[in-house]
């Protein structure tokens, strides 16, 4: 036995083998690394940092106006002088929204249409001249594309 020296150990480092979980997160972020980049990029063009953003003592954030050339200052002024029942408006339209997913409980494609039907009725009562003109379009679109699939059929008709 010696006195003064130890015999050498042996370690071997072993990773743990990842989880579905880990594997899970790590896919997702590679798939989302080019999306994040680029909102990255974007926010170092407009000159968006997160040190730009200050919390007041009331705990409101206040965002500095120079924000990617007024696009943050022009939503920040809108909500801070909305025009006179803006926010009922808004109440009343995400309400029917709400409405339209509770009654479309089972189908994925009721959770789609339900809530966009109830919340585009409830805005087309507090702004029907721009449901108007929304909806000639949309009707403008719709008879185009009927006469598209019409003229479609009529071909392969005809070839058989």
């Amino acid at each position: 036995l010696s006195l003064y020296s130890s015999p050498a150990r042996e370690t071997k480092y072993v990773e743990s083998p990842k989880t579905e979980l880990e594997e899970g997160v790590s896919r997702l972020r590679q798939v989302l690394e080019p999306y994040t980049a680029w909102c990255q990029v974007q926010c170092w063009d407009c000159g968006l940092f997160f040190s730009d953003l200050e919390l007041t003592g009331s705990s409101k954030v206040r965002a500095d106006s120079s924000l990617c050339s007024g696009f943050f200052s022009e939503g920040y002024e809108f909500l801070q002088k909305p025009p006179a029942g803006f926010y009922p408006r808004l109440g009343v339209i995400s309400f029917a929204g709400i409405i339209g997913l509770f009654l479309a409980r089972g189908s994925k494609i009721k959770k789609l249409v339900y809530p966009a039907a109830l919340m585009g009725m409830g805005t087309s009562m507090y702004y029907p001249q721009e449901a108007v003109a929304i909806a000639k379009v949309a009707g403008t679109q719709l008879y185009d594309w009927s006469l598209q699939g019409y003229i479609a059929v009529e071909a392969l008709w005809k070839d058989t």
